[in-house]
């Protein structure tokens, strides 16, 4: 074990706003550094590694790979305690961006963590005591479909269990798997060895959010190859029993597993689209989903968001970029701007206020913040979170603290991508969490 000294760094959020004359107040924010993570490519900031960053009770714990591609492991107590950090006995292919760590509190306070993962074994541990760091030995969870495991996820149920999910297979042919933990117990069960199924031609990438009734809501697009610009249309399901049963946003029963011909579809988007996979979705306080993601509209590729509204599934084109670009291949991609998050501020769902959380190329690849009333036919505000590039970076922040809390702490780090699996050469970066700790409202 080892202490890491915290550094508190209050600063003015730049303001940007996108024809739109708002009288906005300015943001304070403050950084901690956690310690110094792999940064030649973007494994430790990659969207779908849910999660990066969670809080049980006032513990927050993070997650990344050193320069070194040791597993470390951190926590400290919020406010604004120290970061402790501890050196795993684990290490990841950091080679590879799809490796990445996901983490997870159960109820009981046992840190549940998966790692370096893209088509391989399953590699799971447990912290050896409540609010831990320290970690026992690898071990199955069921034994079931766990020879070829991608993104693994963990997702946390209100009654204390876990879900995990993850894709047994491969790109273009693979199928979900959804396992479940009971934290009285200490045992995973499979509630499904197969719940969205590629039929051995094609595969589903998936988000999901746990909404605060407990309801799961799953969306996902269909990828056809391994080429990303096969990926195509929006699917939606949802269970209201904690992954047992699944239905559509109308209350008719899925007949499982889901395919592609059964399918709830929220939105469909064509192959050839620049549609992206693994991104994130969200609901309002009444458990309305809205599913963020991407795709090109004539030539400028825009940030899209599609949402249920009175039964109807309807688009927003968020329109504030001005530039496109042509998804196509395989491996990770270097990209010019990051996939988004999407969170829903506490109000009313008659007047909630959508902000995405993103990276743009063309705004200097800083962290920024857009929002919106969406019921209005008003500009996106966007916020500038940083007065620097990040690099490839795209986002993560802690669910758990945002549910319970309504601040956005942001897992923040420095990272470079090259196309297709390559590899930048520099040192060590920063790891860093970015805390808003009220978002910005619109007067």
């Amino acid at each position: 074990m080892k202490i890491m000294k915290t550094f508190v760094i209050s600063s003015i959020l730049l303001l940007v706003i996108v024809s739109c004359k708002v009288n906005l107040e300015p943001i304070n924010s403050n950084e901690s550094i956690v310690g110094l993570g792999w940064s030649n490519n973007s494994v430790n900031t990659v969207i779908f590694r849910q999660n990066a960053i969670t809080t049980h009770k006032n513990i927050q714990f993070t997650a990344y790979y050193d320069g070194e591609s040791n597993l470390i492991l951190a926590k400290r107590n919020l406010p604004d305690g120290k970061w402790e950090t501890h050196k795993t006995q684990y290490s990841g292919n950091t080679s590879d961006a799809h490796n990445a760590i996901s983490i997870a509190i159960d109820g009981s306070g046992f840190l549940h963590v998966s790692w370096d993962h893209h088509d391989n074994v399953l590699r799971y541990a447990v912290s050896k005591i409540p609010l831990g760091l320290v970690l026992g030995e690898k071990q199955m969870m069921t034994g079931i479909e766990e020879g070829k495991v991608s993104y693994p996820q963990f997702y946390n149920l209100d009654n204390g269990d876990l879900l995990f999910l993850y894709r047994s297979g491969q790109s273009g042919r693979g199928i979900l798997v959804v396992n479940r933990y009971n934290s009285k117990t200490q045992k995973w069960e499979q509630l499904y060895q197969n719940l969205l199924d590629g039929e051995g031609q094609r595969n589903a990438y998936w988000q999901a959010y746990v909404d605060k009734s407990g309801t799961i809501h799953l969306s996902w697009v269909w990828r056809e190859t391994w080429d990303v610009s096969t990926n195509h249309d929006i699917g939606y399901a949802r269970s209201k029993d904690g992954g047992v049963t699944w239905e559509k946003s109308s209350g008719e029963k899925y007949q499982l597993p889901i395919n592609s011909e059964n399918t709830e579809y929220a939105y469909k988007v064509p192959q050839n689209s620049s549609l992206i996979n693994q991104t994130a979705m969200t609901t309002d306080n009444k458990g309305k989903p809205y599913i963020a993601n991407y795709w090109n509209e004539g030539t400028t590729t825009q940030y899209q968001i599609v949402y249920l509204k009175d039964g109807v599934w309807k688009k927003e084109n968020t329109a504030f970029r001005k530039t496109g670009f042509n998804l196509g291949g395989g491996g990770t991609k270097e990209i010019p701007i990051s996939r988004p998050e999407i969170l829903v501020s506490n109000q009313k769902s008659s007047s909630s206020t959508i902000y995405l959380l993103f990276r743009d190329n063309d705004r200097g690849n800083k962290i920024s913040l857009a929002y919106k009333n969406i019921s209005e036919d008003k500009p996106w505000i966007i916020l500038d979170l940083t007065s620097k590039s990040v690099g490839s970076w795209e986002p993560n922040f802690d669910k758990e603290l945002f549910k319970k809390e309504g601040k956005l702490h942001i897992f923040e780090q420095e990272v470079i991508q090259i196309d297709g699996e390559g590899l930048g050469v520099q040192p060590p970066t920063p790891v860093k969490i970015l805390e808003i700790n009220e978002l910005p409202k619109i007067k």
